[in-house]
């Protein structure tokens, strides 16, 4: 941050801004792209959720987020991870943690509200019925209780709880990663693997179920992406293997076809774990994490996509991914109304699918929004000292 006087003797004013830095925004678009595919995912029956890339793969854009999460925080956080930096590191980390919860209370709370509104006035009262709302209302003590230690999840309001304990595992991963890459890589895959074999996973505290996205288990799609990007700071390349690039892009026509003509009879699992050969989300079976890090690779070391891809800074994707946790909270708030919608409309595809267009453009009015809001506090005059 640089200041900048203008005016003479006593009308002088200082005006701070901020010194153009390189920022490679691949990152952005790529997670600018997730954030819309979520938002379209949550507004189920509508067209444009056959658009998306759930429907021709094993993996959802889930993954490809906490993916793109990993990598951003290898570029964060990874290289700052030193001695003499490491617990203010911490400290802000376990902040950022903070701030995740608190903004997954909200967005439930405000969820809760906008499902008990629609009831009230559309005269719907099967709509607390819905994405897990009626544990809290029969119970009302317990579930407020439950909602804020996190042992009660709405539907499409589980990501950012999952986030957050990543988030605050983050340091021990960080100074695991500093010592070494590979037992990081050991131990958060035997994790991974214990989760799904013993079912190892937070638990519910108003029902028998258990979180939609288990920490234990998404950790290590989370640490896959933190080791590439380190990988890769550390003047690391991909591999460029004809094999692999050729066992990728089979895998990815594989996984499409499954999906598509629906062969989830095919029994593969030789009696080994569901982890290993099962498609649950849960417990991130291997079959999803091939998927998305299969696409990943792939769109990687194509160039011509990491040239489309690198845009400028003032690319409207650009201010999506940047802006990317509130972004998120705002589309999750949009998506709930739009389930309120559709459900008060009879599921109406036509008119879901007009809510969502216009969702997504609301979308890139917010971010174009969030970034004047920057601008604006940057160049805020500061008092003459």
């Amino acid at each position: 941050m640089l200041q900048k006087t203008f005016g003479t003797g006593n009308d002088q004013v200082k005006v701070a801004y901020a010194v153009p830095t390189y920022r490679d925004t691949r990152l952005d678009v790529f997670r600018a792209l997730c954030l819309l595919t979520i938002f379209v995912n949550h507004v189920p029956g509508q067209y444009l959720e056959y658009l998306t890339h759930k429907n021709i793969g094993f993996s959802d854009s889930a993954e490809a987020f906490v993916l793109i999460s990993g990598l951003s925080v290898g570029v964060a956080y990874a290289g700052k991870f030193v001695n003499g930096a490491r617990l203010a590191l911490t400290l802000k980390i376990w902040r950022r943690a903070l701030t995740l919860y608190v903004a997954h209370i909200m967005t439930s709370v405000v969820t809760l509200a906008i499902f008990a509104g629609g009831a009230l006035y559309f005269g719907r009262q099967d709509l607390i019925g819905e994405i897990n709302i009626r544990p809290i209302v029969d119970q009302a003590e317990q579930g407020i209780v439950a909602m804020v230690l996190l042992g009660h999840q709405l539907g499409y309001n589980n990501i950012l709880s999952m986030y957050a304990v990543l988030f605050l595992l983050l340091p021990g991963i960080l100074w695991l990663n500093a010592a070494s890459p590979r037992l990081l890589f050991a131990l958060s895959a035997t994790l991974w693997l214990a989760a799904g074999c013993f079912k190892l996973v937070p638990y519910n505290f108003l029902d028998e179920g258990y979180w939609f996205l288990n920490p234990w288990s998404w950790q290590f799609l989370f640490v896959i992406g933190i080791l590439c990007m380190n990988h890769v700071r550390r003047g690391g390349r991909l591999p460029r293997s004809p094999w692999l690039i050729g066992l990728s892009a089979a895998y990815l026509l594989i996984s499409a076809f499954w999906v598509l003509f629906s062969w989830w009879s095919i029994d593969l699992s030789f009696g080994l774990p569901a982890v290993l050969t099962g498609f649950d989300k849960t417990f991130l079976s291997l079959t999803r994490l091939l998927h998305v890090l299969a696409l990943a690779y792939l769109l990687a070391i194509v160039p011509v996509i990491s040239r489309l891809t690198r845009l400028e800074s003032s690319h409207p994707l650009v201010m999506i991914g940047r802006h990317s946790l509130a972004v998120f909270i705002f589309g999750t708030i949009l998506a709930m109304a739009g389930q309120v919608l559709l459900f008060v409309t009879g599921r109406n595809p036509i008119i879901g699918s007009l809510f969502v267009l216009g969702g997504i453009g609301l979308h890139f009015v917010y971010a174009y929004y969030l970034e004047w809001l920057k601008e604006v506090a940057v160049a805020k005059p500061l008092r003459p000292a």
